[in-house]
C-alpha cells in the first residue's frame, strides 16, 4: 500500500483531532483547540463549529488551517500520526445526507442542530503529513489523499448511503456479527453500520461485556455505488463462513 493510500486509511479510523487556527486574539500566534469530526466521501473532515467558538472567528479571519490527528495516547511519538493543511469552508448544515452520516457517528451532537449558532465546516485538504512509524513518513498530496482517482466510475454513495445501511441493519444484522468475529475477532452481541465510503465501512459494535468500540471494515477494492458495495458486502460474508 503506498503512501497516500494508508494515510486516508488511517484517517477514516479516527474521529477526532486537534484543530489550529490562526489567532485574531493574538495575531502571529496559532491557537489549538480539540474537534470531533467526520470525515465526507471524499474523505475531507466536517466540524460543527459554535460562532461562539475562538476558532470560528479565527476562520472567519483566515480560512487556513491545520488539524492533527492521532490514535492512541500511549506514545504518541511512536504511533502513527497525520497532519492536515487546508482552508476551513463553512457549508449547509441541513443538507440531509451529511447531516444524517454525522449523527450517526457522533449522536450526542443531535442538540447543536437546533442551535442557530452551530455550522458545518467542511476542511479542503490542500497537503498532509503522514507519519507511519519510525522512518516512515512524506508528505501527501490532498487529491491523493481524497483516494477518488482509484476508481473508474462516480462516487454516488453520498446519496446512496442511507439506503445501503437501512437495509445492511434492517436484513443483514447477522452478516455484520460474523464480520465483526471473522475480521476483528469480536464477538458482537449488537452491532450497527454506521457509515460506508469507497474503501470500507463502520459498525458499532458491542461485545458481550458491554464493550463498546467501533470497527473499521476495508474492502479489497474500491467501490462507488450501491451495486458494487452489495457484491463486496456478499464477498465479505461468504469470506466470513469459509
Amino acid at each position: 500500500m503506498n503512501l497516500a493510500n494508508e494515510a486516508r486509511q488511517f484517517l477514516r479510523n479516527t474521529r477526532s483531532g486537534m484543530l489550529s487556527t490562526l489567532s485574531t486574539k493574538f495575531p502571529g500566534y496559532p491557537f489549538g483547540s480539540v474537534a470531533p469530526f467526520v470525515l465526507d466521501h471524499n474523505a475531507q473532515p466536517i466540524i460543527l463549529i459554535s460562532t461562539l467558538a475562538e476558532h470560528t472567528h479565527n476562520i472567519a479571519a483566515n480560512s487556513k488551517v491545520s488539524m492533527l490527528v492521532f490514535a492512541g495516547a500511549e506514545d504518541l511519538q511512536a504511533n502513527s500520526r497525520l497532519t492536515l493543511i487546508g482552508e476551513a469552508t463553512k457549508i449547509d448544515k441541513n443538507d440531509t445526507d451529511l447531516r444524517a452520516r454525522y449523527l450517526r457517528y457522533l449522536p450526542q451532537a443531535a442538540s447543536y442542530f437546533d442551535m442557530h449558532d452551530f455550522s458545518f465546516y467542511r476542511i479542503q485538504i490542500a497537503h498532509a503529513r503522514y507519519i507511519a512509524g519510525f522512518g516512515r513518513m512524506g508528505w501527501v498530496d490532498g487529491a491523493q489523499l481524497s483516494g477518488q482517482e482509484l476508481n473508474a466510475e462516480p462516487n454516488q454513495l453520498e446519496s446512496q448511503e442511507t439506503g445501503i445501511i437501512e437495509h445492511m441493519n434492517a436484513d443483514h444484522h447477522e452478516n455484520l456479527i460474523t464480520y465483526c468475529k471473522h475480521f476483528h475477532g469480536v464477538i458482537a452481541s449488537e452491532v450497527t453500520m454506521l457509515g460506508i465510503d469507497c474503501d470500507g465501512f463502520d459498525v458499532d459494535s458491542k461485545d458481550e461485556s458491554g464493550k463498546q468500540k467501533i470497527l473499521r471494515f476495508h474492502f479489497e477494492t474500491p467501490i462507488s455505488d450501491a451495486n458494487s458495495a452489495r457484491k463486496a458486502l456478499v464477498a465479505m460474508a461468504q469470506a466470513s463462513r469459509n
